[in-house]
């Protein structure tokens, strides 16, 4: 395989990437880590003319603690993640999903930005920051925007984003008292291997260890990472036990949209979400209760 012919733009300013996309579009996408975009290109899934490449605007670099929570820039790589203190020490079930993914050559490159942008079905990094309640702020000529994850995709590899806009960073609610959440994957090997299937969940308790607010979000086993409300529903309200886990962890199989392929059959990858479920509820019981405690 190779890579096809293609026109390379560096840019320095969120402008110019904006000028170039609206000039070209739709034979032009933008370039970050490159580890998912150009797969594609070399195996014919994309086929465009132009790549815009972001990796000289330094504003979308960094980690910070913001107002707003915690601040990840567009460009950080995975690596960058893992290695910050930041996110070790206030943030640290996204490092479930992180330090989960690919190969250390791989994270070194892959970027938050684009982990989250591509709309891959088993990308690690969406389903545990939807439980985080996070958002990405779109920036366009016109304005920034900022959207909740769960409303970000609308598809596989599709999502809200325009072609004059530019996902800026992602940022993540600070954690709040009585909060917790974990992501539990399933692949076939250590190292490059994507997830079979994978679930986030986050559990926030009231003063009495009763579940206020639950999320359950399912990866690789529906067209996008999928918020299952049926599972909060039985959670919420109630005590964080085994049974309300095993209960969630049902109506998560039954939401559960998986394929066969070669990786796994359906059936198999609905099992595997009613483990994964039960399992990363324990993870976020055990965050929610220190953070309690």
């Amino acid at each position: 395989m190779y890579v096809p012919d293609v026109e390379l733009h560096q840019v320095t300013t969120l402008d110019e990437a904006a000028s170039l996309m609206a000039r070209h579009a739709p034979d032009a996408r933008l370039l970050a880590g490159g580890t998912d975009l150009l797969v594609d290109l070399k195996t014919g899934r994309v086929a465009v003319g132009h790549l815009v490449s972001l990796n000289r605007i330094d504003e979308l670099r960094g980690i910070a603690n913001t107002e707003a929570g915690l601040r990840i820039g567009a460009l950080t790589t995975i690596t960058e993640l893992g290695d910050s203190t930041v996110v070790r020490e206030g943030f640290g079930p996204i490092l479930d999903a992180a330090m989960q993914m690919a190969a250390r050559q791989i994270r070194n490159m892959a970027t938050v930005g684009g982990n989250v942008s591509c709309a891959v079905p088993c990308a690690d990094l969406p389903p545990i920051l939807t439980a985080m309640r996070a958002g990405v702020q779109l920036w366009s000529p016109g304005g920034e925007r900022e959207v909740a994850l769960e409303g970000f995709y609308t598809g596989p590899r599709q999502t809200i984003r325009r072609d004059d806009e530019v996902l800026t960073a992602v940022v993540v609610p600070g954690p709040l008292r009585g909060f917790g959440a974990a992501y539990a994957r399933f692949a076939q090997r250590d190292g490059n291997a994507i997830a079979v299937a994978g679930v986030a969940a986050s559990l926030r308790l009231d003063e009495r260890g009763v579940v206020k607010e639950a999320r359950v979000v399912l990866n690789a086993v529906a067209p996008t990472a999928k918020l299952v409300p049926q599972a909060a529903q039985v959670l919420v309200g109630g005590p964080p036990d085994e049974d309300a886990f095993g209960a969630a962890a049902t109506a998560a199989r039954d939401a559960a949209e998986p394929i066969t392929d070669a990786r796994g059959s359906a059936d198999f990858r609905r099992d595997l979400v009613e483990v994964l479920t039960r399992r990363a509820l324990r993870g976020a019981l055990g965050r929610a209760t220190e953070v309690t405690a």
